[in-house]
């Protein structure tokens, strides 16, 4: 069918003009409008993406160096306890009864007059 609007003439006077002049003003502001809304959604999205990813990356970064550190810290507690006794036993080792005694249990050195009876721990005892 025949559109019915296609049968009218429009009129042709200035002030039809100026209206269609402005309607198509209207519309080309609005699809300008739109253009930007669209263009700067997208910069928008692509920007929210690229920080959040920066963030995730920053996130595990973090909690690798907190596992290292936290690896880091035990190990110096140990070095440190580690460091004690060896502070201690240079203390014993500067000691001569400690030293004496250490030879004499060791490696089976004995005071004057004193005997030494090497007794085989491996077997089961009778009492």
């Amino acid at each position: 069918m025949n559109n019915p609007n296609k049968r009218v003439t429009r009129i042709k006077s200035d002030y039809v003009r100026q209206y269609d002049a402005h309607m198509e003003l209207k519309q080309k502001r609005k699809k300008g409008l739109l253009q930007r809304l669209v263009v700067f959604t997208t910069l928008f999205v692509i920007a929210l993406g690229v920080m959040v990813s920066y963030h995730v990356t920053q996130r595990s970064g973090y909690a690798a160096k907190q596992e290292e550190s936290e690896q880091l810290t035990e190990e110096i507690a140990s070095l440190q306890k580690e460091e004690a006794s060896l502070l201690e036993e240079i203390d014993l080792l500067n000691d001569q009864e400690y030293v004496l005694d250490i030879a004499r249990t060791n490696y089976f050195l004995s005071k004057k007059g004193e005997l030494i009876f090497q007794v085989d721990q491996s077997e089961e005892r009778s009492y």
